[in-house]
């Protein structure tokens, strides 16, 4: 059994009945969630994607991370996709009572994947030239965009013990996604499903010194102190895109087991 499945009670919903198709390695990643202006975000999304709130506000995340051991299911090892740096940012949504993450920008360091991401899966990719490197503790990571001025540059480190998030709370609320949305050109809107562990967290110390994510998406955080969580990362394995615009017009079909392993 793929280790991605090792604990599945956590999940908000069952796992998919279809075989998963890709597995990664999300490493050494930072959360670095801002409150931003819910009705500022809401008019950057589809209206069949409900903006998500917390506390009082919407959120968006700033996430830098390593991507390593990608690979397609059956195995089949490509060397160009195998390991890169890449980073996001994302705010948190809701489809069909299933909520997900939607990103605005995912900037990698990595041809094959910006084309893929954006041709297949009906991403924003960006091709940017990244570097993530740890130096005496911090993990430091710059970023500048092909072909643009967007930039992004930033230290961060865990402090404190591991743990879990509890059910209900902010962490709990921000990083335990099992779904992303996008749409296609059609305007159809699109779910892919993925399955990890829960996140093992610590909180983290960043200092950026620059993130032109916000301005090149169009978002003005409210806030310049971010809400900051480090993880040494997970295993992950993703299904198949669902088209949630065709599925939600046909009669639901009879519940099937879901596919582990």
């Amino acid at each position: 059994m793929h280790p991605a499945f090792k604990s599945i009670d956590h999940r908000p919903w069952p796992l998919p009945n279809k075989a998963w198709v890709w597995q990664q390695s999300w490493l050494d990643l930072v959360f670095l969630h801002y409150r931003v202006s819910a009705q500022e975000v809401r008019e950057l999304l589809p209206p069949e994607v409900k903006l998500q709130e917390f506390d009082g506000s919407a959120w968006v995340g700033v996430v830098p991370f390593r991507m390593a051991g990608f690979m397609r299911r059956p195995p089949l090892d490509i060397p160009l996709l195998r390991s890169f740096p890449e980073l996001n940012l994302r705010t948190y949504v809701e489809v069909d009572g299933k909520p997900g993450v939607w990103f605005f920008s995912l900037d990698a360091d990595n041809w094959p994947i910006v084309l893929v991401g954006k041709g297949i899966y009906n991403l924003p990719y960006f091709k940017a030239n990244i570097e993530l490197e740890e130096q005496e503790g911090w993990f430091e990571c710059t970023s500048s965009r092909r072909r643009s001025d967007v930039g992004f540059k930033a230290r961060y480190r865990p402090i404190g013990d591991p743990f879990i998030a509890e059910s209900g709370s902010f962490e709990s609320w921000a990083t335990e996604r099992y779904c992303l949305y996008s749409q296609s050109r059609k305007g159809d809107i699109y779910r892919v499903e993925v399955q990890h562990v829960p996140w093992p967290l610590q909180q983290a110390e960043a200092r950026v010194e620059k993130c032109d994510l916000f301005s090149a998406a169009g978002i003005s955080p409210l806030d310049s102190n971010a809400v900051c969580h480090y993880s040494a990362g997970v295993q992950v394995v993703s299904y198949p895109e669902v088209n949630t615009t065709q599925s939600m017009q046909l009669t639901p079909a009879v519940a099937e087991t879901p596919s582990v392993g």
